[in-house]
């Protein structure tokens, strides 16, 4: 596993609450340095990084229902068509983990599917916050998350305890088979780290230790 296939499979973020104008236009001059090919920034700085960014052919991605994923199905459709509006290119909803825990799965299934249509065809990721879930909740919601037509199974914020495992994304991978996406993200702080969730069978890294990771270093950050 090279460096530069590492950097190729990280998505790397900035959704701290008190982040500001500076700091995103500073992350955003990190990201082209570097050379990563995927940005997440809240809704408010869409634009502004995609207005940075763009002319270098980097994608910005936005999250959807942050950080808690109870927020109406309308809500986050309205969420995701005025990002895509403003330059988002990829789409990282929450799940409803409310409706998930009253086992109400077609509440669930109709959630994501929404968001799915209101994204138009871009890549579609379903966050699912594994360390909140028990082992069968987490196949329940793999299998929801296929069937209302997401691209990716993502582990958790970072914002809500736990993060990406091993065991987790080696659990996702063998739910959702060889042809569906696995994000991993929370708690990937070291290269090694990297390198072992992606053996596991992530094949996407969301982190906004993205920085000391590829240097080698050990990342602070939760998420």
């Amino acid at each position: 596993m090279t460096k530069q296939q590492i950097i190729d499979m990280i998505d790397y973020t900035l959704l701290k609450p008190t982040a500001t104008k500076e700091d995103i236009t500073i992350f955003c001059n990190e990201t082209i340095e570097h050379g990563f090919k995927t940005v997440f920034v809240n809704p408010y700085y869409v634009k502004h990084a995609y207005d940075l960014l763009s002319p270098h052919h980097i994608k910005v991605g936005v999250p959807i229902g942050f950080s808690l994923g109870g927020a109406t199905t309308k809500t986050k459709v309205v969420e995701t068509k005025e990002a895509i509006q403003n330059g988002a290119l990829e789409i990282d909803m929450l799940i409803n983990l409310g409706a998930l825990k009253s086992k109400e799965f077609d509440i669930v299934k109709n959630d994501i599917a929404e968001v799915v249509k209101a994204s138009e065809g871009l890549t579609t990721k379903v966050i699912i916050e594994t360390a909140l879930l028990t082992n069968e909740e987490k196949v329940v919601a793999c299998q929801l998350i296929m069937e209302a037509g997401a691209d990716f199974v993502k582990t958790a914020t970072g914002f809500n305890g736990g993060g990406a495992t091993v065991e987790d994304v080696q659990l996702l991978r063998s739910v959702v088979g060889n042809d569906f996406g696995v994000k991993a993200a929370g708690g990937v702080r070291t290269y090694e780290d990297a390198v072992n969730i992606i053996a596991a069978g992530a094949n996407r890294i969301g982190t906004s230790g993205a920085i000391a990771i590829i240097s080698g270093q050990t990342s602070t950050a939760a998420y």
